[in-house]
């Protein structure tokens, strides 16, 4: 354990940092959200336990959309070049609302809570939102297309909601500055520039937990 320079995180963490953090940013009484997007797979299960701590939309669970984005680091191809790598995003998944939202502009007027595990470099989350706004400039014009002129475009907020934030310089900015400047950039958490390792990664989780808990109370070891 002493020369492990990993932090190991436990669910129990998770739960409690989850919770902690919607009473702490007031997120239902500010934001109130009505659809989040996690960002596999990280943001999957965070996603879902938020979801227990958030007030229900229209006596409704908040419905969860998952996006699947990887880095180019993340892959194993051999001709890629070397610059782009750990740069550069693409999508594995992206939204689908189902056949009954086809003729509706699903991500109009809602607050959206993007929703993963950590803010490392940003390069991920500044592509999440980026692709989002486009998404939603897209529904504004189909919006104006079918509605009588002066119509007004109904107002989506967009948020986001990460466990872990490392203190260290960001490749990116989010492209929607409003998500900072009006605080609705709600990090749980903020660590160094260590190598987490989440619960769900984990190969022996008896073995995680321990290891989770001697940090949490070193005298124990």
């Amino acid at each position: 354990m002493q020369n492990d320079d990993k932090i190991y995180i436990s669910y129990n963490q998770v739960h409690k940092l989850t919770k902690e953090t919607v009473e702490r940013y007031r997120i239902n009484e500010n934001y109130k959200p009505d659809l989040m997007i996690a960002i596999g797979g990280g943001g999957f299960i965070p996603a879902r336990i938020l979801r227990t701590f958030l007030k229900r939309q229209n006596n409704k669970n908040i419905p969860i959309q998952a996006i699947g984005l990887s880095l180019y680091e993340d892959l194993t191809d051999s001709s890629l070049n070397p610059e782009i790598i750990g740069s550069q995003v693409i999508k594995t998944q992206w939204l689908h609302f189902g056949p009954s939202y086809a003729d509706t502009c699903p991500l109009l007027g809602k607050n959206i809570l993007i929703v993963d595990e950590v803010d490392d470099t940003r390069t991920t989350l500044a592509y999440a939102v980026q692709e989002l706004l486009k998404d939603i400039e897209e529904e504004k014009r189909k919006f104006i297309e079918v509605n009588a002129a002066g119509t007004p475009v109904p107002e989506t907020k967009l948020a986001v909601f990460v466990l872990h934030n490392k203190k260290k310089e960001k490749r990116m900015e989010l492209p929607d500055p409003s998500i900072v400047n009006e605080g609705r950039y709600f990090a749980a958490e903020e660590t160094p520039d260590r190598w987490l390792v989440y619960p769900w990664e984990a190969i022996d989780i008896d073995e995680h937990t321990t290891k989770s808990s001697l940090q949490e109370n070193p005298k124990k070891e």
